[in-house]
């Protein structure tokens, strides 16, 4: 048996935007000076639909109960801001940041006033005073400060043509080594709308933005050079991509990837790791992993646990959406105890009695 793969649509892949333009404000990530930019994470989606890397960065964490007061800036080359900002303490952040921008007129303090504002981080949420200071710190050459911009821009605030402004913000950052940048600009050649359709420059973004270690942008790359979609078709590179985005924890690609481990294509068969990959990613909520891995434990030559639980996951994938008639059928021998404990798995896992 040979594992189905998923529907491609390369518009799917430009209706990222969507969710990049109406998610912009809450979705900045700061990075200190000399370090990288936190690796993007991937929310459970239809293939091929990767997510503007905006969404990917993690959310600041929240104050702790007690919290350790941030060190005295005595050296200049320590980012004090930052520090306070990754501890939760956002009313410190905000004032180093003020004091850092008095001072010194530093871009980064900048653009960490404007992410204070644009997600009410110690201060009150205040688009117009986010977008001013990531003006500011973008006009200073910030490339974070273009990228924050580049989103509120893309999400409709700071006036009209925001796409026009948008795509010119995200060029300069990408130009500076942003691989956010990269992607959400690869993700405007491939709307069409802002900019004119152009496959090839948006795979070209997209090979920068992987390069870097963006997880999006593997995936994406990944289905241009499994369909032949502005680069020669290549199975065996895409697979390369979607592995390398499976390690970063991808669901979308953990799927095609374990799909492909399955069913041998594009890589040695290793159905093991492959039955593996798809429990991760049916952990992380995605209904196509969910929908697959059923399939998989459903074969007559799998154990009594497995069938229990791929009906389970059936079960599970059928309330995303991912019904599946033929799997209905496939577990139709089940006996009523079994099918009993395969529900009381699946309420358990969707939090239903």
């Amino acid at each position: 048996m040979k594992i189905p793969r998923p529907i491609s649509n390369l518009l799917m892949l430009a209706s990222g935007l969507w969710l990049l333009a109406n998610h912009a404000a809450a979705q900045v990530s700061l990075t200190p000076p000399g370090a990288a930019a936190p690796p993007a994470a991937s929310k459970p989606a239809a293939k091929p639909k990767p997510k503007p890397a905006a969404t990917a960065t993690p959310k600041p964490p929240a104050p702790a109960a007690t919290v350790t007061p941030a060190p005295t800036p005595d050296d200049p080359n320590a980012d004090y801001v930052y520090a306070a900002y990754q501890r939760g303490q956002y009313k410190t952040a905000f004032d180093l940041a003020t004091k850092r921008v008095a001072e010194k007129g530093d871009p980064k303090a900048m653009a960490m006033l404007g992410e204070l504002y644009a997600n009410a981080l110690g201060v009150k949420r205040d688009y117009d005073k986010a977008i001013d200071w990531f003006r500011r710190a973008a006009d200073a050459g910030d490339r974070e400060g273009m990228f924050a911009l580049a989103m509120l821009r893309l999400s409709g605030r700071g006036g009209a043509n925001g796409g026009e402004d948008a795509a010119k913000l995200l060029a300069s950052s990408a130009k500076l080594g942003s691989a956010k940048a990269a992607y959400n600009l690869a993700l405007l050649y491939i709307a069409g709308e802002v900019l004119p359709r152009d496959l090839t420059r948006a795979a070209e973004l997209l090979r920068v933005a992987a390069d870097a270690g963006n997880p999006e942008a593997q995936y994406a790359l990944a289905t241009f050079y499994k369909e032949g979609t502005g680069v020669p078709k290549d199975v065996e590179k895409s697979v390369r991509l979607l592995q390398a985005a499976s390690l970063a924890d991808n669901a979308e690609a953990e799927v095609e990837y374990a799909i492909a481990l399955y069913n041998g294509t594009g890589t040695p068969k290793n159905q093991p790791a492959a039955v593996a990959l798809l429990r991760k990613a049916a952990k992380q909520n995605n209904p196509i992993a969910q929908n697959r891995l059923a399939w998989v434990l459903s074969t007559p030559q799998g154990t009594l646990e497995d069938r229990i639980e791929g009906l389970k996951w059936h079960i599970v994938a059928k309330t995303a959406g991912k019904g599946d008639p033929m799997l209905d059928d496939a577990f139709t021998n089940l006996s009523p105890a079994d099918r009993a404990k395969a529900d009381a798995g699946a309420r358990q896992w969707l939090g239903t009695k």
